[in-house]
């Protein structure tokens, strides 16, 4: 069993990096690197991050029930 700080602190690197990933690629995308896109990408980053982050804690715990829950399922047979 991990520490409730060690959860949250992967919470807050998981959500960083699909907050980061997910705005870089869907700002790029669209804007086709085009002047001015990576100013957009960071306006976006910065709000996604927080939302992604509380969203994580409320999913995070969900998550880790239900991969339990399917994998002591599929031990069983």
């Amino acid at each position: 069993m991990q520490s409730k700080f060690t959860i949250i602190l992967a919470q807050v690197f998981i959500s960083l990096m699909m907050a980061f990933l997910m705005t870089l690629i869907f700002t790029a995308i669209p804007m086709q690197f085009a002047p001015g896109w990576v100013g957009e990408w960071l306006r976006r980053f910065i709000t996604a991050w927080p939302i992604a982050f509380v969203l994580s804690l409320g999913v995070g715990p969900l998550a880790f029930g239900l991969s339990a829950r399917v994998s002591r399922a599929v031990q069983r047979g």
